[in-house]
């Protein structure tokens, strides 16, 4: 029964997560998914964003992701600091992980602009396996629990390793694309003392294409309307997804969206090719930025609640981009 139970959260553990976390307002909060936004609005930056995720089922799950990055003008670079932490009520996981960035930016022409970065930091995860109790801590004959195990299968507690990311982007005024490569060095998660688990790659490609549909169009609302392409594909190991929409911005001040998330290749016969819906909206008032979305399941996990994201960011040089300088990249 025992070995049972532990291979039973082992499994749990490597099935979920070994993959990475996905925030649905990855558009609004780019910081989450291409560290070559370091910098980018060319000034001092802090921000952060909470995600709550089936908060009525057994195995809730929250996932908070805060960063803070400034540019260095003279010298061309930016640097950054992010801080990830996820917590499952269902099985005590907790996960944490701190990362340090360093991007650049280069002119390619009159209008594009070429950004590559890269991200180092230390990550940890842990389970409350204190809270196991063994056959051989049992002892039926007096009543009495011993406080230590000797059973060989007994997992670690927690896991640290050292983990390195990369990415680039590519941007004009109106769009960018960006491309991103995490757990370059394939860190060992594994929760055993001999075990080796080494953590996926995660590969991203994402992108934010202006549509001008509204150019030719000369009224009041059109000249203040911006509508834009969202696309995000993402794969780690043998688990890959396409999220895809579509972004109204008004006034550069308020903004609504909605993304489809599909599963490229479906795992096995139970899985739908569209599995979620998320929505969001984002409001911008003198450098604050707020952000709120929320994801519909079509899956067959019904009544979990949804997923609920809350976002907000301070960018300290919020007129820094009427200067004339290097083109800022454009994200609400």
């Amino acid at each position: 029964m025992k070995r049972f139970l532990i291979f039973i959260i082992f499994f749990y553990s490597t099935l979920n997560n070994a993959q990475d976390v996905i925030f649905s307002q990855s558009f609004l909060v780019p910081e989450t998914i291409n560290t070559s936004f370091t910098g980018a609005t060319k000034g001092t930056k802090v921000g952060a964003i909470s995600r709550s995720q089936w908060r009525s089922s057994a195995l809730k799950v929250s996932s908070n992701f805060a960063f803070t990055d400034t540019w260095f003008e003279g010298f061309n670079f930016g640097i950054g600091i992010n801080i990830l932490n996820q917590k499952e009520s269902g099985s005590s996981y907790s996960f944490n992980q701190v990362n340090f960035n360093y991007a650049m930016a280069f002119q390619l022409s009159d209008t594009w602009f070429f950004r590559p970065s890269i991200s180092a930091g230390i990550g940890s995860k842990s389970y409350g396996f204190q809270n196991l109790l063994l056959e051989d801590q049992i002892n039926l004959g007096n009543n009495f629990l011993n406080t230590a195990s000797i059973d060989p299968s007994i997992l670690k507690s927690q896991r640290s390793f050292a983990d390195i990311s990369s990415s680039i982007l590519f941007n004009n005024e109106y769009s960018w694309v960006g491309i991103t490569f995490r757990h370059l060095n394939k860190p060992n998660i594994s929760l055993t003392e001999t075990g080796n688990l080494p953590l996926d790659v995660f590969f991203t490609v994402h992108g934010k294409y202006y549509l001008p549909v509204l150019d030719n169009v000369n009224t009041w609302l059109a000249n203040n309307s911006k509508i834009y392409l969202l696309t995000n594909y993402m794969k780690q190991g043998p688990f890959s997804r396409l999220d895809a929409g579509i972004q109204y911005i008004f006034d550069d001040s308020i903004s609504l969206g909605l993304t489809v998330g599909s599963n490229v290749v479906k795992n096995n016969n139970q899985s739908k090719s569209i599995n979620s819906f998320s929505t969001f909206t984002g409001v911008q008032w003198k450098g604050y930025r707020f952000g709120y979305s929320f994801d519909f399941n079509t899956s067959e996990l019904m009544n979990t609640g949804g997923i609920h994201e809350f976002s907000i960011s301070y960018d300290f040089s919020v007129n820094i981009r009427e200067l004339n300088r290097y083109k800022c990249i454009p994200f609400f």
